[in-house]
């Protein structure tokens, strides 16, 4: 009998110890706040900024002051941000889905390796911008992600009715800002007017502000808060990670009265602006102003309040911090539920945005430029019992968020599905998690932004425009060869183009070699 209960005796030891083992995971939960440049009060982008939930979270763990998106628009953004592959290696430069990017398609997601490595896999809102079936084992409020409600005029979807021609011209999407009750006291001829969704054109219902439907990102909000309790109870404490992707700010920008009363219009105060700033750049000379979004759009906003630039950006601003507001509080139920939870003390928690979002600087509004407002993003890690309330000033990207949570979650296998797949090209953040001022880390001494020439359908990488920011420099370099440096230690607005400067001639050839080192590394 004896000789039967020892190895009864020692498998259930095993069995025990691996259980231990599997709780020790850490759990993840990332949220993706998307087109959110570093408008917040930890971040200093604008002092008006109301983010309570994000200063909260940035002061509990290590806020990352220069990090930078790996590409300033949202689609290539995602791709490279979900595989940890730089978008040069991949020649993802355009509006290609992940499954179907020639190389990226061949790379396993962070969703798809956190699953293969034991984890239960939770995802709500706007990550990918195609969810991938196969990486999910539970999806929350909606199969896709909304951009909506839009206005719906009767007949389409257009911009909210008190927002000016042209600006409006540009669309349901980008062309659309305001409270949803303005809309109610416009006039239509057309038909019947209301709020519809976006994909399917589902109507939603708004009578006021304390009677409507939920919109999207509440929905994604109160999905993740009841997830987090249902975890919490359950008897198998398998480790999980938990995606949630917050669609505000991005356009439309569109929010209940709650918010746009934060930001009265005549009390709103628009960031230092330098007229002609873009006189010194060379975007005009690699990119078609006429048509590009950024150009176009800021001439268009202008022009829709008679040549006016402070009425008409206080109008836009304050429709972008009422979304920014509105999005920091669905964010800190979220955070609530899970600092309330017994989950709190494993669980890894990483915030950021896609890239960020240009306001006006350089007569421009929009993203995808190379320039620090819409190549910066915030990021903000914390970690169980980690270091809190630093400040990290080396330079990161988005590429760097896979490995360190390959290293604090000890995941094991290749991240690679076959060998037409890349290897990843970020490093983990954790040398400057655990020591903030840290000389050891891995990687570069900069962070690289790509910003695609993918309108002139080439995918050579010696074609596109890239960005380079250290700690204290941007360095610029076109496909046609012209330059910018900007010298952020005297001019944190990038106003003064020193690329042509002599006195400036050896910081721009070694910010030059560092970054083609990444760009052509083997």
């Amino acid at each position: 009998m004896k000789s039967i209960l020892k190895p009864i005796l020692f498998f259930l030891i095993i069995a025990c110890q691996l259980h231990v083992v599997a709780q020790e995971k850490p759990n993840v939960i990332m949220i993706i706040v998307d087109d959110l440049n570093d408008y917040q009060g930890a971040f200093g982008g604008h002092k008006q900024a109301i983010t309570p939930n994000i200063d909260k979270l940035a002061a509990s763990g290590v806020q990352f002051i220069n990090a930078q998106t790996n590409v300033p628009v949202c689609q290539p953004s995602r791709n490279s941000l979900f595989t940890g592959v730089y978008p040069h290696v991949s020649k993802d430069f355009g509006w290609t889905s992940l499954e179907k990017q020639p190389v990226l398609k061949n790379n396993k997601t962070i969703v798809g390796f956190f699953k293969e490595n034991g984890y239960l896999t939770l995802g709500s809102g706007k990550l990918t911008h195609k969810k991938l079936k196969k990486d999910w084992d539970e999806w929350g409020a909606s199969s896709k992600h909304n951009y909506g409600p839009f206005f719906f005029n009767g007949t389409k979807t257009v911009a909210h009715p008190s927002v000016p021609k042209p600006y409006s011209n540009i669309g349901a999407v980008d062309g659309s800002y305001g409270r949803f009750s303005d809309a109610g006291k416009v006039s239509n001829k057309k038909g019947e007017k209301g709020w519809v969704y976006g994909y399917d054109k589902k109507v939603f219902r708004y009578v006021n502000d304390n009677d409507r439907d939920l919109l999207q990102d509440e929905k994604h909000a109160q999905w993740a808060v009841k997830k987090i309790s249902e975890l919490e109870t359950k008897s198998d404490k398998k480790p999980f990670f938990m995606g949630l992707g917050f669609v505000r700010p991005h356009t439309p920008l569109h929010a209940v009265d709650k918010y746009f009363d934060m930001f009265p219009l005549d009390e709103i105060e628009l960031d230092n602006w330098l007229p002609n700033d873009d006189q010194d750049t060379y975007w005009k000379n690699n990119f078609d102003v006429e048509n590009s979004k950024g150009s176009k759009y800021y001439r268009q906003l202008l022009k829709s309040y008679d040549g006016d630039r402070e009425l008409a950006m206080k109008k836009f601003l304050q429709a972008y911090l009422a979304c920014i507001a509105f999005v920091d509080d669905q964010i800190g139920l979220v955070l609530d539920a899970l600092n309330k939870s017994e989950l709190k003390d494993n669980t890894i928690v990483v915030l950021t945005s896609d890239h960020g979002w240009q306001m006006g600087e350089k007569n421009y509004l929009f993203k995808n430029s190379p320039w620090e407002e819409s190549a910066r993003v915030p990021l903000v890690i914390r970690v169980p019992k980690g270091t809190k309330g630093v400040k990290v000033k080396h330079p990161v990207s988005l590429i760097d968020i896979f490995p360190t949570l390959i290293d604090y979650c000890s995941l094991k296998g290749a991240i690679k599905k076959n060998e037409n797949g890349a290897d990843l090209s970020g490093f983990s953040l954790k040398p400057f998690i655990e020591k903030p001022e840290t000389n050891c880390w891995k990687g570069p001494n900069g962070a690289l932004t790509v910003v695609g020439n993918f309108l002139k359908t080439s995918s050579l990488k010696e074609k596109q425009n890239y960005s380079y920011r250290t700690e204290n420099f941007r360095y610029i370099l076109y496909s046609n060869g012209k330059e910018e440096l900007y010298d952020h230690r005297n001019d944190p607005y990038e106003w003064n183009n020193l690329a042509y400067n002599d006195k400036f001639k050896r910081n721009k050839k070694s910010l030059n070699k560092e970054m083609q080192k990444i760009i052509n590394k083997k």
